[in-house]
């Protein structure tokens, strides 16, 4: 039952006959999965909190960036440095103390993907990478939970609804992930700020429909954006029987390449400022692209861009620590991953965190061009 101040909050949900008291009661039952607290996950997780979605689960293991600003609107620069997921939840009580927050200040992997999913009633998947959709696509297959799907790419957006009621899956429209070389990296290309807002926003309107049970859901359909032209189309896709059997227990567990791949050793930022100081301090591998080095990098660091690794691998050391490292931790473990399963090295470490948490650890100082 709704109380008095819950009606007056949702007053205007309560007058559209389409959702009326017995659809606000509805929403206010609801348990809504949100993975990523970034770009799209800020849309989404605030009009699902205002619209009075009674639980909202928040994954995500990032903190927040002076670069997120442009685009992820629940934080400011008095947020820079905190977890995303943590911080996020606390806008959101302010929004609306009416609604339940479950923090989960981590990444989704194969070993806690099965608990995360189960307990919530839909997945909304504001994440930026395909080993992450590839996994939650398994995982709603598996426990038969409905997926609203999110990407964005420059200027470009879009949309759809995955495993709603006998509907495709993700894997129906891409039964294989692409290559390193093909996927598109945010993180480096760029984005514009208000897209992942309209799009958030789209998958927050898809998750709605799809808890009250009204209108017609983009199952089936994926919704396109460009925003540098404003216009929209809708391409139709269907089921696909071979694809839409493939849950966690029968995927190829090498289509979550960063989240299962070989073993990647961690090195902190604590532990890399000793180890530069010593005698022997371990050869850098900045893994990010040309214009990110330039703007900022560790002493005496080599650059080799991810996607120019097979060029360069001859350049580095087999016989001496390596530490890899990029902006956040993600890049340079995919680094890692395709130099050891393809070239053989163990010598490699990973900066945890990349720069991001080597910026704001306690006397950290980045080299500059």
């Amino acid at each position: 039952m709704l109380t008095s101040e819950e009606r007056q909050i949702y007053r205007r949900h309560l007058q559209l006959p389409e959702i009326g008291e017995a659809g606000q009661e509805k929403l206010k039952a609801a348990r809504v999965l949100v993975v990523g607290a970034g770009g799209l996950g800020c849309p989404i997780l605030q009009y699902l909190a205002a619209a009075g979605v009674g639980t909202l689960g928040i994954v995500d293991a990032d903190k927040v960036d002076r670069s997120n600003l442009q685009r992820q609107i629940l934080y400011g620069p008095a947020d820079l440095g905190q977890p995303k997921a943590a911080t996020a939840a606390q806008a959101l009580r302010r929004l609306n103390p009416l609604i339940n927050t479950e923090v989960f200040n981590c990444r989704l992997t194969l070993g806690n993907v099965r608990e995360l999913v189960g307990k919530f009633d839909v997945v909304v998947d504001g994440s930026d990478n395909f080993p992450t959709r590839y996994l939650l696509n398994d995982a709603c297959v598996s426990f038969n939970k409905p997926l609203i799907s999110g990407a964005i790419y420059k200027f470009e957006g879009q949309v759809s609804v995955f495993n709603y009621q006998g509907g495709p899956t993700y894997r129906c429209l891409f039964p294989q992930p692409p290559s390193a070389q093909e996927a598109p990296n945010c993180d480096a290309t760029g984005v514009l700020g208000v897209l992942p807002g309209l799009v958030g926003m789209a998958q927050a309107t898809e998750a709605l429909k799809v808890v009250l049970g009204i209108g017609e859901v983009l199952s089936g359909r994926l919704w396109l954006f460009d925003a540098l032209t404003f216009q929209t189309r809708a391409l139709k896709f269907a089921r696909r029987p071979e694809q839409a059997a493939i849950n966690l227990d029968t995927a190829n567990t090498a289509d979550y390449a960063d989240l299962c791949g070989p073993a990647i050793t961690g090195i902190t930022a604590d532990e890399l400022r000793l180890a530069l100081e010593s005698t022997q301090p371990p050869f850098l591998l900045d893994v990010r692209e040309p214009h990110e080095y330039v703007q900022g990098h560790l002493p005496g660091a080599t650059l080799l861009p991810l996607g120019n690794l097979a060029s360069g691998v001859a350049s580095i050391p087999r016989h001496h620590p390596v530490v890899v490292y990029c902006r956040s931790g993600a890049r340079s473990a995919k680094a890692i991953g395709q130099l050891q399963a393809t070239y053989g090295f163990t010598n490699l470490l990973n900066l945890e965190g990349g720069l991001l948490v080597w910026e704001t650890s306690e006397h950290a100082q980045l080299g500059q061009a």
